[in-house]
């Protein structure tokens, strides 16, 4: 396998966030029984007439602005030409020459054999296009049966050229282009619901070639986990090919997930099968100077500058990129900040106790419990010692888990530290009376001993208490007897 350079390139296709298909009014929600959002054209019935969709059009600019590509000025729709049962026209409305989006790049952070990497992927193209049905198979009774209410959702299709030289990259290269999409608000990227999936292209050569080897192109991957995988393993089919002198044929080729390998689907079609022509019905898509500027200058806070600004609140760097790395978390966590604005306190509030029960699968960031306004105040409760750190995070797992007021939880369990001096000096009193020998030693010199006084006191006042004041006061008390 080091005898050979493997040359990647990804086609990743990514749904769009919008309430109703690319060319006509239906729903574009994902699920619903059957073929119940679907009509005569996305199912292709003859005399209908598409209309497009504005909003995907600008969605599939800020995607081309969030991903680093210009954006063509003109732009034009074609028919993709193939019969399969998921295709009720027969054919697909994409994009061949004149594509929406050119020439982007997209710079990645890595790690391989524990070296830290980065590196830069070009994007080729971003098109916009219609999905395809969805066909489901029953091997039981021998039918496939086909399910249109996808067909006709708005789509774009993310092609870099060939910069990608390893399963890694690949797996952060995608991760990237999720957060970006999801960043800029065009999509979900949910892999498990089938709103991104990716299309991978990989042929080996060897250091002394001047050109690309045949490639394989293995389609539909909807994991990170598969695109990893699939790699791998056709790095190492290709390889055993060239070494045994044989050659790869050019074709595509599925994933099975189940065994971990690759298997011939049919081979590999080239644009002129396809029999692209310009749409007929469909006016292409023209840009003044002023609607570019506006749909760029409508374009949120990405995770660079989130990254910057946290940065520059005295978060650490390391800390930042993990908050960064998720829309869901930095959403969390910047809607934390407007209750309760101590970006320290709530940075490592969020990197200790909330990461660590998301690993541990207690908590999805999807499906929270509680609010911003809840999880703010359950850091300010411990930061201004209205309970104790300790009893914080009990608090917070009973909110991750139940939902609930921190306060309420904190007076039901008895967890608020209400500070009665009176108290405090009579548990120290009773702490100093019961341990007479350790309070002797301290009198002749031997400090450490305080430790032990201390906690014993805490043990007494069970929380009633900030560990502050019932150092001071012990510190009086004992300072009186050496006195």
């Amino acid at each position: 396998m080091s005898s050979y350079i493997p040359v990647i390139g990804l086609e990743i296709h990514s749904e769009l966030l919008t309430k109703s298909k690319v060319f006509c009014t239906c729903s574009a929600e994902f699920g619903g029984d059957k073929n119940s959002r679907c009509c005569p054209v996305c199912s292709g019935m003859p005399g209908t007439l598409p209309i497009i969709n504005q909003t995907a059009v600008e969605y599939a600019v800020k995607a081309g602005y969030a991903l680093g590509c210009s954006i063509n000025k003109f732009s034009v729709f074609d028919r993709k030409n193939y019969f399969y049962p998921d295709l009720p026209k027969a054919y697909q409305i994409s994009q061949l020459n004149l594509p929406l989006c050119i020439n982007g790049l997209v710079p990645i952070e890595y790690e391989e054999d524990g070296v830290k990497k980065s590196k830069n992927i070009r994007i080729n193209r971003i098109h916009l296009e219609e999905d395809a049905g969805k066909l489901i198979h029953d091997d039981l009774n021998g039918v496939s049966l086909a399910d249109y209410n996808r067909c006709g959702i708005p789509l774009i299709e993310i092609v870099t050229e060939p910069d990608i030289g390893s399963a890694e990259e690949a797996r952060c290269f995608v991760e990237k282009i999720a957060l970006l999409l999801q960043y800029v608000g065009v999509s979900d990227c949910k892999m498990e619901q089938g709103s991104i999936r990716c299309d991978v292209n990989i042929s080996l050569m060897k250091p002394t070639d001047t050109e690309f080897g045949t490639r394989a192109e293995i389609k539909n991957l909807n994991s990170l986990k598969s695109i990893y995988r699939t790699i791998e393993f056709e790095i190492k089919r290709q390889s055993r090919l060239l070494d045994r002198g044989e050659r790869v044929v050019q074709e595509t080729r599925r994933y099975d997930d189940n065994k971990g390998e690759t298997r011939t689907m049919r081979s590999k079609e080239d644009a002129h099968d396809y029999k692209y022509f310009p749409d007929p019905d469909i006016l292409q898509v023209n840009f003044t100077d002023e609607d570019l500027a506006r749909i760029k200058g409508s374009l949120p806070e990405m995770p660079y500058q989130r990254l910057e600004r946290y940065i520059s609140a005295g978060i650490q760097e390391k800390d930042a990129k993990i908050i960064v790395n998720s829309k869901r978390l930095s959403d969390l966590f910047d809607d934390t900040l407007k209750v309760y604005n101590n970006p320290k306190s709530v940075a490592n509030f969020v990197i200790g106790e909330l990461m660590r029960r998301i690993n541990l699968g207690e908590i999805d960031l999807e499906k929270l419990n509680f609010t911003a306004e809840e999880f703010a105040k359950v850091i300010e409760m411990a930061d201004t010692e209205k309970v104790s750190k300790g009893d914080a995070k009990e608090i917070f797992r009973e909110m991750s888990e139940k939902g609930g007021s921190p306060e309420e939880i904190a007076k039901a369990r008895g967890m608020l530290i209400v500070t009665d001096t009176g108290k405090v000096l009579e548990a120290i009193d009773e702490v100093i009376a019961a341990n007479e020998k350790a309070v002797n030693q301290y009198v002749s010199g031997d400090v450490k001993v305080f430790g032990f006084l201390m906690g014993q006191c805490s043990k007494a006042l069970r929380g009633s208490a900030t560990p502050k004041v019932i150092k001071e006061e012990l510190e009086k008390k004992l300072k009186s007897l050496v006195g």
